[in-house]
């Protein structure tokens, strides 16, 4: 197939050099000149512009945007005038359902389809595959069936269809982007829980130094039984072999820290980019816990200084009631 790509940054990119290693053909547009300049180096055709875009794909058209959530309304509202009838929209990126149900509709009145890709694989994307969680018409799918094929990793069909293959067709509008929104909040959970997993570990050396002998420290009930340190990167490269927490999120933690134990380059402000919160708003209206997801959200906020005046008021009220001093 001939398909526009629209944003070449590292997913945008990655997808476009395995579509073209299967031997699609891919037009390419980003705000970055020197991004369409590397592609189209690997083969692709560069364009300056949307309408240039559009002018250079044959009709039925089909355009896939990957740009971050906020900036696909202005590239829909620049891209809707020069498409026609029959021609698709593909978000790749993370948007929130919401949004797909209302584009699909708005769409519809000029007879232009919307598919909603939840796109997972990162960076590995290009050598392993994407995992695709797809919501639009049936049709419509089915027409890009080849374009998915070559994104995802590949396999043979089951008895859940292509799910095997790693492309799934999830549903009406919205429905690849809610299942993509779940599949982020289930990675904040588990990347949560490596993460405390593993200081857990850096710290059962608490009975081989001194905690002080005095109201501001809780004493270790018995400091002998805390006096390990242990390798931590050569755990996770343990725990990589044969164990049950075997994952690909445990690969990228064990060369993490293979290539640096301390981390040193980090300082632990761990970002969020919305998934996560859409997710907790969907268990609330639905009515269904979900005690670690919100947990690891959280401490996502905790680690960005969402806590600090939280913080300073519950010292404030330690010093208030008990006089204590806090811990330099």
């Amino acid at each position: 197939m001939r398909l526009g790509i629209i944003g070449l940054g590292r997913m945008g990119a990655n997808m476009t050099r395995r579509l073209m290693r299967s031997g699609h053909e891919c037009v390419v547009f980003d705000r970055s000149a020197e991004a369409i300049k590397a592609l189209t180096e690997e083969g692709a055709q560069g364009v300056a512009s949307l309408q240039d875009m559009v002018t250079a794909l044959p009709a039925p058209r089909a355009v896939w945007i990957m740009v971050p959530a906020a900036a696909v309304d202005l590239i829909i509202e620049e891209l809707r005038p020069l498409l026609k009838k029959a021609d698709v929209l593909i978000d790749g990126g993370n948007t929130h359902y919401h949004h797909d149900i209302r584009r699909a509709r708005e769409l519809k009145q000029d007879g232009i389809h919307y598919i909603d890709v939840g796109t997972s694989g990162g960076v590995l994307g290009l050598e392993q595959g994407f995992c695709l969680m797809i919501g639009g018409e049936t049709q419509t799918v089915a027409r890009l069936q080849p374009v998915f094929a070559a994104l995802a990793p590949g396999g043979s069909v089951s008895a859940q269809g292509t799910a095997g293959q790693g492309y799934l067709h999830c549903g009406p509008a919205g429905a690849g982007h809610f299942v993509k929104m779940v599949h982020n909040g289930i990675e904040y959970g588990l990347m949560a829980a490596y993460a405390e997993g593993f200081n857990i570990l850096e710290r059962a050396d608490a009975g081989l130094t001194a905690r002080g002998n005095n109201a501001e420290t809780a004493p270790l009930s018995d400091p002998e039984l805390f006096k390990y340190r242990f390798d931590i990167p050569a755990i996770a490269e343990l725990w990589r072999h044969g164990s049950i927490v075997a994952s690909q999120l445990l690969d990228l933690t064990a060369a993490a820290l293979a290539a640096d134990p301390q981390l040193a380059k980090f300082v632990g402000r761990v970002a969020d980019s919305g998934e996560g919160r859409w997710t907790l708003q969907a268990a609330i209206e639905e009515g269904v816990p979900a005690h670690v997801l919100s947990a690891a959200l959280y401490e996502r906020f905790a680690s960005r200084d969402g806590a600090e005046f939280a913080n300073k008021l519950l010292a404030a009220m330690r010093f208030g009631f008990g006089g204590h001093i806090e811990k330099q």
